[in-house]
C-alpha cells in the first residue's frame, strides 16, 4: 500500500479526541483483562473468583502509557500516511501491544482463533502468560514487533538499525525510565551521530518517565527535569516535554507535542533531500513524557498508594481470588473504562474504536517493515571465486584471509547501495576489511576535520566503539529485511553475547509462526582471535561466543571455522544468501598459511569437513586421526602430521579438517549433522582422535556426544592460558602446539613403530628450547615462525 505523506497533523478536535480516547480506554481494558480474566471477558455478569486466572502474571504499570503513545501515533499515521513502526523499550509492556494488535484487527488476521467477538476476547485473555499461550513481554509472537522487550536496553539500537537505508520509515521508540538506566541504552543515544536524513529514515525517541521500576524509583524519574533536558540535549536532541495525569488535557498536550516533533522531522528530511544540506548533524526531536506509573489504575489498595508508585509495576491487585474487597475493586476498575461503550453485543470493538485505526499496512501491528522477510530483496552478490587466493601447493604461502573478504565486501557495497552494511567497533581497517573504504566512507555526522580519513555524512560503513550498538543496529537492519555483517574482535563479542542469544531465541520462535517471513541472517565475523593477539594480553583472549551459539537450536545455530581465505570466501557467500540463522564465522586477520584452491575450498565447505589426503600419511587405514577446526590450530595439526611423517614414517596418520562445526552433531540434533556413515568415513569407529580446536575443548565433546565411542576424542583447545606473547607461545601455553599434538598422537595411537620414545623426547626438548628462545629473542623460533609444509629436516 502506498499513501502520500502529508506534513499536516491537524489540531486535535472533538471528533478525533472521542475516537482516540475510546481506543485508549479499550486498549487499557484489554490489557487488564489479559492480566486477570479467564472468563466473563466483557463483564456481562457479576465478576466472581471463578472468572479470575489461577496465576496473576503480567505488568500493568507501563502499559497505559504505552497504549497512550500508540493511540496518538496511530492518529499521526491516519492523518499523514507516514510509514511507522513502534518499538517498545519497557520490557513487559506485552499486554498493551497485544491489545493494540487486536484492536487493529491484525491479531485476528494472523491468529484466526482469536476472533473479533466475546469468545475471541476470552481466548485473548486466557492465552496471556499462560501455558500454551504467549509471554508477558513484547515478543516475536506480537504482530508489529521487531524488538524483544524481555531484555532491557536495546530499543534505540533496533530503531536506528531499522531506519538506516529506509528513508520513508519512522521508528517510534518508547524508552522506559528503568531501561534508561542500562549501559546499552545510555550508549545508544549516539545513533543520531550516524543517521543521515537524506538516505535514512527517522527515529523518534519517547522517553517515558513514570518514575518507578519493580521495587523503587528510577534515576531519571527522580532527576530535576532541567538536568534531564541538559543530558538529552548534550546527546544532540531537541527535547519536547509533556507531563500530567488529567486525561483530556494530556491528550491535547501530547497531540501538540507529537505534531511539533513530526513537523521538525519532516523539515529536517526536506532540507536534506531537497535543499542545500551541508552534512551537519541535525538536532532531532525527542519527547519526554511524564505520566503516573499505572495511570488510570487503582489509586490505593488497602490504604496504600499504588498508582504513581512501584506497587503498580506488575499486578496492583494480587488477592482478587481470595479477597472480596480486591475483587470488587477490580470490577470497579474494569468498568471505569466503560466497556459497554467500546464493544458491541457480539463483543467486537465498536465502529468508534475501529475508526481510529490506520488502514491496511499502515497499521503499526501490520507494517511489513516489522515482518522484514516480506520486503527482503536478495543481495546482488559478485562471484566470490573472483577473489580467490592462488594456492599452488598447500601450506606453502601466507596471506591475510580477511583482506580478501574485505575486497568481496567492497563490491557487495558497490552493488547493493541500499541493502547492505558492515557494522564494526572502530575495527574495519584493523580486521583487514578496509577495502570497503574504496566505495564508502564511514558514516559520521559530527564535525569532520582535515586529519580524518574516509569519514563523512554520506558514508555507510558503520563504526562506533560499542559492540552493543553495532550488534543492535544489525539486528534492526536485518529484521526489517536488509543484509549485513557485524565484525569484531573475538574476545569482545562477549560484550554483546546476550544480544546474540536473544536474537537467536527470536529466530527460533519465529520458526513456529507461519506468518513471520524468514529474514536475512545475522552474520557475525570474529577475528583478532584468542590465538593471535600478539601485543594484547589475557583480556583479549576468549572464544566464548562459540559456546553460546552452539547451545542454540539447530534451526538457527551455524558456526564456521574456515582455515584459509578461499574457504572464508565460500562460507561468506553462503551466509549472505541464508535466512534466519545466526552465522558465526571465526578466522584470524594475520597472515596465515593457505591450503585449498578455490575449487577444493568450495567442495570442502559444502561437505563441512573432510580428509586432507595431502597432509595425511596412509589416510585409508590410520593408527591415529588428527582433526582440526580453526586456522591457527589447523597449522599446528598439519605441522604435527608433517613431523610424524618425517620422524616416524611407520605411523599411519589421517588429517581431518572441520570447517562447519555443526557437521559433528548427529543429524537428529542438527540439520548439518553428518550421517553415521560419513562420520565413520572421517573419524573411523574405533581409532582415537586428537582434535585441535579453536575454542574450549568441552565444545567438541558436546558436539560428538552420541557418536561411536565418543570417549576416544582427545581435544586440545583454549584452556584460559594467555598473556602478551607470541602466536606459537599461545598454542604452547594451551597445550595445543604441534609438539603437544605429536605427543598426544604417540600416547593414543593404536600401534607405535620403533622410534616413538625418541620422538616424544625430541618434542619435549623442543618445548624446553622454545621456552628459553621466546623470552630471549622476543619472537618464535625460526623453524616455527617460518614453517611451511615440508620444511622439517629428518635429522
Amino acid at each position: 500500500m502506498t499513501t502520500a505523506v502529508s506534513d499536516l497533523l491537524p489540531t486535535l478536535d472533538e471528533a478525533d479526541l472521542a475516537r482516540l480516547d475510546a481506543w485508549w480506554r479499550a486498549a487499557n481494558y484489554l490489557t487488564i483483562g489479559q492480566i486477570y480474566l479467564q472468563a466473563n471477558p466483557l463483564l456481562r455478569e457479576p465478576l466472581t473468583a471463578e472468572h479470575i486466572k489461577p496465576r496473576l502474571l503480567g505488568h500493568w504499570g507501563t502499559s497505559p502509557g504505552l497504549s497512550f503513545v500508540y493511540a496518538h501515533v496511530s492518529r499521526l499515521i491516519r492523518h499523514t500516511g507516514q510509514d511507522t513502526i513502534y518499538l517498545t523499550g519497557p520490557g513487559h509492556g506485552g499486554p498493551a501491544l497485544v491489545a493494540a494488535g487486536y484492536l487493529e484487527d491484525t491479531y485476528t488476521e494472523v491468529y484466526p482463533a482469536v476472533t473479533r467477538d466475546e469468545l475471541g476476547l476470552r481466548t485473548l485473555f486466557r492465552q496471556f502468560s499462560s501455558p500454551g499461550g504467549i509471554p508477558s513481554h513484547v515478543s516475536v509472537t506480537t504482530p508489529g514487533s521487531i524488538h524483544e522487550g524481555g531484555e532491557l536496553g536495546y530499543v534505540l539500537v533496533h530503531a536506528f538499525g531499522a531506519v538506516f537505508d529506509n528513508p520513508g520509515l519512522l521508528a517510534v521508540a518508547v524508552v522506559g525510565d528503568g531501561e534508561a538506566e542500562t549501559g546499552p541504552l545510555e550508549g545508544s543515544w549516539k545513533g543520531v551521530s550516524f543517521l543521515n536524513p537524506k538516505h535514512d529514515g527517522a527515529v523518534l525517541p519517547i522517553l517515558h518517565l513514570n518514575g518507578a521500576k519493580i521495587s523503587g524509583p528510577t534515576v531519571l524519574g527522580r532527576k530535576d527535569p532541567a538536568e534531564v533536558r541538559r543530558l538529552l540535549g548534550g546527546h544532540g536532541y531537541d527535547v519536547i516535554e509533556v507531563e500530567g495525569d488529567d486525561i483530556p488535557g494530556m491528550h491535547h498536550r501530547f497531540a501538540a507535542a507529537l505534531a511539533e516533533a513530526w513537523g521538525r522531522i519532516r523539515e529536517i528530511q526536506r532540507s536534506a533531500r531537497e535543499g542545500d544540506w551541508d552534512g551537519t548533524r541535525p538536532t532531532w526531536p525527542l519527547i519526554v513524557l511524564r505520566t503516573p506509573k499505572g495511570w488510570t489504575g487503582p489509586a490505593e489498595v488497602d490504604g496504600v498508594k499504588v498508582t504513581g508508585t512501584f506497587r503498580s509495576h506488575q499486578v496492583p491487585l494480587s488477592g482478587v481470588r481470595d479477597n472480596p474487597g480486591h475483587l470488587a475493586l477490580l470490577e470497579q476498575w474494569l468498568k471505569s473504562y466503560r466497556p459497554d461503550e467500546l464493544f458491541d453485543d457480539s463483543g467486537a470493538p465498536v465502529p468508534l474504536v475501529r475508526s481510529h485505526n490506520p488502514s491496511g499496512d499502515r497499521r503499526m501491528s501490520a507494517n511489513p517493515h516489522a515482518n522484514g522477510g516480506v520486503l527482503t530483496r536478495e543481495l546482488d552478490l559478485p562471484g566470490f571465486r573472483d577473489y580467490a587466493v592462488e594456492v599452488k601447493s598447500p601450506a606453502s604461502d601466507r596471506a591475510e584471509s580477511t583482506r580478501k573478504l574485505g575486497e568481496f565486501l567492497r563490491d557487495i557495497y558497490r552493488d547493493n547501495p541500499d541493502r547492505f552494511r558492515l557494522f564494526s567497533p572502530d575495527e574495519t581497517n584493523s580486521n583487514r576489511l578496509g577495502a570497503v573504504f574504496e566505495v564508502s566512507d564511514r558514516s559520521f555526522l559530527e564535525h569532520v576535520d582535515a586529519s580524518d580519513v574516509a569519514i563523512g555524512p554520506d558514508g555507510r560503513v558503520m563504526e562506533v566503539l560499542s559492540e552493543h550498538n553495532c550488534h543492535g543496529w544489525l539486528e534492526g537492519y536485518t529484521l526489517t529485511g536488509r543484509h549485513g555483517l557485524f565484525a569484531t574482535y573475538e574476545a569482545f563479542a562477549m560484550v554483546s553475547a546476550s544480544q546474540t542469544i536473544q536474537h537467536g531465541k527470536w529466530l527460533e520462535e519465529a520458526e513456529h509462526l507461519p506468518w513471520r517471513a524468514r529474514v536475512p541472517s545475522l552474520n557475525v565475523l570474529l577475528t583478532s582471535t584468542a590465538w593471535r593477539n600478539d601485543h594484547n594480553g589475557f583480556s583479549h583472549q576468549g572464544p566464548g561466543l562459540i559456546q553460546n551459539v552452539l547451545t542454540q537450536r539447530g534451526t538457527v545455530s551455524r558456526v564456521y571455522l574456515p582455515p584459509d581465505a578461499n574457504c572464508l570466501l565460500s562460507v561468506a557467500d553462503h551466509c549472505f544468501r541464508s535466512r534466519s540463522y545466526i552465522n558465526l564465522i571465526v578466522i584470524d586477520k594475520q597472515p596465515q598459511l593457505q591450503y585449498l584452491t578455490m575449487d577444493e575450498a568450495v567442495d570442502h565447505c559444502a561437505r563441512g569437513a573432510g580428509i586432507w589426503d595431502w597432509a595425511s600419511d596412509s589416510p585409508d587405514d590410520p593408527d591415529i586421526v588428527l582433526a582440526c577446526a580453526d586456522d591457527v590450530v589447523t597449522m599446528e595439526t598439519v605441522a604435527a602430521a608433517d613431523i610424524l611423517r618425517q620422524r616416524l614414517p611407520g605411523l599411519r596418520v589421517r588429517v581431518v579438517n572441520v570447517v562447519d562445526l555443526m557437521t559433528l552433531v548427529r543429524p537428529k540434533d542438527h540439520p548439518h549433522g553428518m550421517s553415521e556413515t560419513q562420520f565413520s568415513e572421517l573419524f573411523t569407529d574405533t581409532v582415537d582422535v586428537v582434535f585441535a580446536f579453536h575454542g574450549y575443548p568441552g565444545a567438541i565433546h558436546q558436539l560428538v556426544h552420541g557418536r561411536p565411542d565418543a570417549d576416544r576424542f582427545r581435544v586440545r583447545g583454549f584452556i584460559e592460558q594467555g598473556t602478551t606473547t607470541t602466536p606459537f607461545d599461545m598454542t604452547v601455553r594451551n597445550r595445543a602446539s604441534r609438539y603437544h599434538l605429536v605427543m598426544d598422537a604417540l600416547n593414543n595411537a593404536r600401534r607405535l613403530p620403533q622410534g616413538a620414545s625418541d620422538l616424544k623426547a625430541w618434542c619435549e626438548s623442543q618445548l624446553a628450547r622454545h621456552e628459553h628462545y621466546v623470552v630471549e629473542h622476543l619472537e618464535d623460533m625460526p623453524e616455527v615462525r617460518d614453517w611451511t609444509l615440508g620444511d622439517w629436516a629428518t635429522s
